[in-house]
């Protein structure tokens, strides 16, 4: 399959600014829509990258950005909704999992259907279940599910199915992250940091390693309907993943584990507090389920990078990773 041209929904986020500049680097031309194309300025030097301003969530939008793209990319999930006291607020509907996870999703296949786009590859999230409790896990197995069968038995344009890929990420960390950098951040304000989900195990993977996984899928048949686990190589606990934190920081700090109970009530008083959110009882839900693979990590995508060899990254604790730690937090 020879791909040329893309477009990336979510390209100008965490995952996407690493991944544009790999598909820059491999000659692909891409178009990247957003709400904001100021926000998405540092895309800009990229010289095959076109960044467009643009309402991905309408389909006759989408229809118009994938005209003559050989391949779409879909990057696109909150961590957090944004809550609203209106029922009918649109912006409090489009910052809702529903939307992001299940309703766009369904427009991006409709519009590869009608647009003749060969290739879609998604982002969905390890832990991805329609029967999950946090509804952040659940929304991500419901899309998930509609790609997947889209692929399986939805004729394009031309009467082919859609070749589809999807990739489960455990948390990402790396340069911009808003996991690692957002405790790092936490550390450095306090002596003492109480820890809600303390137990939860994680395995981290790096955000080159997944940027990689999907250029690498692009133009690979054997990967045409598959869904892939990503994690690291090894598995860390919620307290030992801070604890390395302040270790790579050159501090001492006392991390003060919450059980399920005090996990709750901590998450529901994070929940108050104004601006971005650190947590959530969403979240709280969602590390009561161990976030790890059951298979390494899919070797035609080359070895996966071990967390203690590059976390000397938040040691830059300059203006420029705080901005990008903020950014990738705020979905910008």
């Amino acid at each position: 399959m020879t791909l040329r041209n893309l477009c990336i929904l979510g390209g100008s986020g965490f995952v996407g600014r690493h991944l544009l500049t790999l598909l820059a680097a491999r000659g692909y031309r891409v178009t990247v829509p957003t709400r904001r194309r100021e926000a998405a300025k540092h895309l800009l030097v990229l010289p095959t990258v076109e960044v467009v301003e643009a309402d991905i969530h309408d389909p006759a939008t989408l229809r118009r950005l994938f005209a003559g793209a050989d391949a779409v990319i879909n990057l696109v999930g909150i961590l957090h909704e944004r809550a609203s006291r209106r029922a009918d607020d649109e912006c409090s509907r489009r910052g809702s999992f529903q939307h992001a996870h299940v309703e766009l999703p369904r427009k991006v296949v409709e519009a590869c259907r009608e647009s003749g786009v060969p290739r879609l590859l998604h982002m969905s999230a390890l832990g991805a279940d329609v029967d999950a409790r946090s509804v952040y896990q659940r929304t991500k197995g419901m899309g998930e599910a509609l790609v997947l069968e889209a692929g399986a038995s939805h004729p394009g344009q031309a009467g082919k199915p859609l070749a589809v890929t999807v990739f489960r990420p455990s948390v990402v960390f790396g340069p911009g992250d808003s996991f690692l950098s957002l405790f790092a951040d936490l550390l450095r304000l306090a002596p003492v940091v109480p820890l809600a989900g303390a137990k939860a195990r994680f395995q981290p993977v790096y955000v080159g390693d997944v940027a990689r996984a999907f250029a690498d899928a692009l133009a690979d048949r054997d990967t045409f309907g598959e869904r892939y686990d990503l994690c690291g190589p090894r598995v860390y606990t919620l307290q030992e993943l801070v604890e390395l934190t302040a270790r790579t920081l050159g501090m001492r700090r006392l991390v003060v584990p919450l059980g399920v109970t005090a996990s709750y009530w901590f998450a529901r008083l994070m929940e108050l507090k104004p601006g971005s959110k650190i947590m959530t009882r969403d979240n709280h839900y969602a590390m009561l389920t161990d976030n790890v693979c059951d298979t390494p990590f899919p070797c035609r995508f080359g070895a996966p990078t071990a967390l203690e060899s590059v976390i000397g990254y938040l040691r830059e604790d300059g203006p420029r990773r705080r901005y990008d730690a903020l950014r990738a937090h705020a979905r910008r």
